[in-house]
């Protein structure tokens, strides 16, 4: 087989349902539409909506930062579409990275594999590590102090060895999610009902306090402002996505996928917007470029009763989160190892569980190191173009399929095509623009990387150049 059909070689859409119905690995499916929208939820509401709301309206957009949170929702909701449509039509594991397989071929699915590896895997570290400075903060409030080597990323300046709290959370999710998806979705159900309720006594203690003249000028830093705004505050909408990695572990993904997908990214997009009003309402704008600036609006108005349930509130927050992007993560190495792409250890099910035990042993051992031992900050940062990378291949994916697929049963059909999936690739597309520089050279290192890696082992193991 010359090289340029190795590289464009698809896999069809028939032969990805007939893995689903194999009985052999199969994965159990036991989630429905409301336990899908409570992963979305929990993907999404994180750190994003507790710290840099405050950032992004100090910094670049002031009050206008509701126009940021209305801008870079309606790049996810004209994406969500998208994904909607693919999800009930290829209800598979994988995600961006099946989807590619079936649009582009396997080399554009192995980069997207690759890139979505950066969003969960390097994501999930940072998240840890996010989560290790609140349960330490709220510690302290206790009194409770950890010894300095054991608070932070290998540092020597700072005499810091290892994140302990960072790993310890990790090895508490990998053994979660080990027991199995039912259970895994009925704790992340009850952690999103926590948090979304400190969301709303924010809400409802906060909108008496607020002042409308805070909200003048508006748009201090103009329209560029705010597009800056959007590309930064984007952070808080990824894991949407992440709720697409679960379709073969759902009863009717045909349903039951695009409700869990569209649901959880209007009811956090509702939240973010009722939660950029209150806090600018609140604070004058220029005040709130503070770690912790949904708590911070409550201490300035003396509500610190109020203040303490939003830090448990974001403790809760990024567990499910962390939960979620680990779940994203080892289901994304099932689809690529099934498909020859990765080793044969990550699509290894346990007969008992019907989870890919190993495969969530290894994410877990992974995640923990690079949490525990290193500095994330600007690696995290790599997993905002990445997904947006992400989002725009499965845009364009929807309008290939419907070309070259057009008797497919699509369950979900994306409206106005090829419109919505042109507005998607418009609006993420002008969010990688706003990003740095040094972003864009980064993420081009890692692609780089991703190639490398896939002329030394996926091409050559690939089963479909073996037929299979």
């Amino acid at each position: 087989m010359a090289l340029k059909e190795q590289l464009l070689r698809k896999k069809s859409i028939e032969s990805l349902l007939a893995q689903v119905e194999s009985k052999h690995g199969a994965l159990k499916k036991s989630l429905g539409a409301f336990d899908l929208t409570m992963l979305g939820i929990g993907a999404i509401v994180g750190t994003g909506i507790f710290v840099l709301t405050g950032v992004a309206a100090a910094e670049h957009a002031g009050p206008a930062l509701v126009l940021s949170f209305v801008l870079s929702g309606l790049a996810c909701v004209f994406a969500a579409l998208c994904y909607a449509e693919f999800a009930s039509t290829v209800p598979v594991s994988g995600s961006a990275y099946t989807y590619s397989y079936t649009a582009f071929g396997e080399l554009v699915a192995w980069m997207i594999g690759w890139d979505l590896i950066l969003e969960y895997g390097v994501a999930s570290a940072a998240v840890a590590s996010g989560w290790s400075g609140y349960a330490q903060g709220l510690l302290a409030g206790f009194g409770i102090h950890l010894p300095v080597a054991l608070t932070n990323a290998f540092d020597t300046s700072k005499g810091t060895i290892i994140d302990l709290p960072a790993v310890v959370i990790i090895f508490v999710i990998t053994l979660l999610l080990m027991k199995g998806t039912r259970e895994s979705a009925k704790f992340n159900t009850v952690m999103v009902l926590i948090k979304v309720a400190v969301i709303l006594l924010f809400l409802i203690v906060g909108i008496g306090y607020v002042k409308p003249e805070n909200w003048s000028p508006f748009m201090p830093f103009g329209f560029a402002g705010v597009a800056t705004g959007a590309a930064t505050v984007f952070f808080a909408f990824i894991g949407f996505d992440a709720v697409s990695t679960a379709a073969e572990e759902v009863r009717n993904p045909q349903r039951d996928m695009p409700i869990g997908i569209i649901t959880s990214l209007l009811v956090c997009t509702l939240l973010y917007i009722a939660v950029s009003l209150t806090l600018t309402g609140i604070v004058p704008y220029d005040m709130l470029n503070v770690k912790n600036p949904v708590a911070f609006a409550l201490n300035y108005v003396k509500q610190d009763w109020v203040a303490g349930f939003i830090s448990l509130g974001a403790i809760v927050g990024i567990t499910t989160v962390l939960l979620v992007m680990m779940y994203g993560q080892t289901r994304l190495f099932f689809a690529m190892s099934r498909d020859g792409l990765l080793p044969a250890v990550f699509s290894r099910v346990n007969p008992e569980t019907q989870v890919p035990q190993k495969s969530t042993i290894i994410v877990g051992i992974l995640v923990a190191i690079f949490s525990g031992l290193l500095p994330l900050n600007k690696l995290a940062e790599l997993t905002n173009i990445g997904t947006l990378f992400a989002f725009i291949l499965v845009s364009i994916g929807v309008v290939v399929l419907r070309r070259t697929n057009p008797e497919l049963r699509r369950s979900f059909r994306t409206p106005l095509v090829p419109l919505v999936p042109i507005l998607a690739v418009l609006f993420c597309g002008y969010l990688v623009y706003s990003l740095p520089s040094i972003t864009k050279i980064g993420f081009i290192a890692w692609l780089i990387a991703g190639a490398i890696v896939y002329f030394l082992y996926g091409r050559r193991h690939s089963h479909l150049r073996d037929g299979k």
